[in-house]
């Protein structure tokens, strides 16, 4: 009889040596993504780059990955002279786009607007290549609300050629 009261009270003290531990609150871990703080200072640098070059005349092709309507994914060329955009066309067809489509994307500067906004809105993640020499947006991706399917951008602007 002696045996069952023996265990009993092995097991209540075990019990009662675990007990700070359980009711310690547990460590907290980061569940957020690090902050967007070192691609903001990577979009200062990049955007003073690119106004540095006072590049005016250029032309670059633009694609869109999203949600939307599927000519606004087709890749354009977007043809900008003395900072104004003076044409834009779906690159296989050489035809002009419906401008409505494109109207926030038809500058380098419209860009870097998009990259602004994404951090004044507190975009969840904002992820950007920059090309190292010009430094103009090569890739654009941004996800607003990570609890939205919807909201996700990504851009790719390429084969920017400066134009006389």
């Amino acid at each position: 009889m002696r045996l069952p009261i023996a265990i009993s009270a092995i097991l209540v003290a075990s019990l009662g040596l675990s007990t700070p531990v359980i009711s310690q609150p547990p460590i907290q871990v980061a569940q957020k993504p690090a902050s967007n703080n070192f691609a903001l200072e990577q979009f200062k640098i990049n955007y003073r780059l690119w106004k540095q070059k006072k590049i005016s005349n250029y032309r670059y092709e633009f694609t869109r990955s999203c949600n939307c309507v599927p000519k606004a994914t087709e890749p354009a060329i977007i043809e900008v002279r003395n900072g104004v955009t003076t044409s834009i066309t779906y690159k296989s067809a050489k035809i002009p786009v419906d401008k409505a489509l494109f109207q926030k994307y038809k500058t380098i500067p419209k860009l870097f607007n998009i990259i602004r906004n994404a951090f004044i809105q507190r975009a969840a993640n904002v992820t950007v290549q920059y090309d190292p020499i010009l430094g103009y947006p090569t890739q654009i991706s941004i996800d607003y609300d990570k609890q939205r399917t919807d909201d996700t951008i990504f851009f790719t602007i390429s084969n920017l050629q400066n134009i006389e």
